[in-house]
């Protein structure tokens, strides 16, 4: 049974705190590039001659992420809350797929309600490329505090934002799809539906998604 979310109140004071702490660069050091994406998204991810809009969904061809991946020295960030086994077989599907792109992965895992929003600026602060998010108890946090850290990109994988903003991309299908915002538990969630396979297949199009500048979208995932 999931926990009880954080009061929006504590959310918002928590998250307005982050605004005079946490971004990268403050002290004037210069930035190291920011690593690209090797390869291209087949024909089928999105409708041919289209961008897909912000907030938008898109529903891709199974396998039309498999040529892109991160360039040399793309940095990931996994912040996990929970230890369901919708949680920890997302975990696990980040972990193989880094190993597999030689990606450098760091883990966050909030130890509880009161650490959720702290969890978040932990996995900031390692300056990660992208940080991916498993658990429906981040998805709140994460409301609170992406659209304050628009250089900071995430990845939501088995749950979405209500409205997220152009840096969170989410990657959601039938028996997931949790929202957030007292909204509960949908009525078609099925914690079965979180295969090894179809995690696996999240992370890669995901990860595809974002290092091609689809973000800020919702990519669906029935097929793959």
């Amino acid at each position: 049974m999931r926990r009880p979310y954080l009061a929006a109140a504590a959310l918002t004071a928590a998250a307005a705190a982050l605004l005079t702490g946490c971004g990268s660069g403050d002290d004037g050091s210069p930035s190291r590039p920011a690593p690209s994406a090797v390869g291209r998204l087949g024909a089928g991810f999105v409708a041919p001659g289209t961008t897909p809009a912000p907030e938008s969904t898109v529903t891709p061809q199974p396998g039309s992420w498999d040529g892109v991946r991160p360039s040399d020295g793309y940095r990931v960030t996994l912040v996990t809350a929970g230890d369901g086994q919708p949680v920890r077989t997302v975990a696990e599907a980040v972990r193989e797929w880094a190993e597999e792109q030689d990606v450098g992965l760091e883990t966050v895992t909030a130890s509880g309600d009161s650490d959720l929003i702290p969890a978040v600026t932990r996995a900031m602060d390692t300056e990660a490329d992208l940080i991916v998010s498993a658990g429906d108890d981040l998805v709140d946090p994460l409301v609170n505090v992406t659209p304050n850290h628009l250089d900071q990109q995430f990845l939501v994988v088995g749950a979405e934002l209500a409205e997220p903003t152009e840096n969170v991309t989410a990657v959601d299908w039938t028996g997931a799809s949790f929202r957030g915002e007292g909204l509960g538990t949908p009525s078609a969630y099925d914690a079965a539906s979180f295969t090894p396979a179809r995690c696996a297949a999240a992370v890669r199009a995901g990860t595809a998604a974002v290092l091609s500048g689809r973000t800020g979208i919702v990519v669906w995932m029935d097929d793959f």
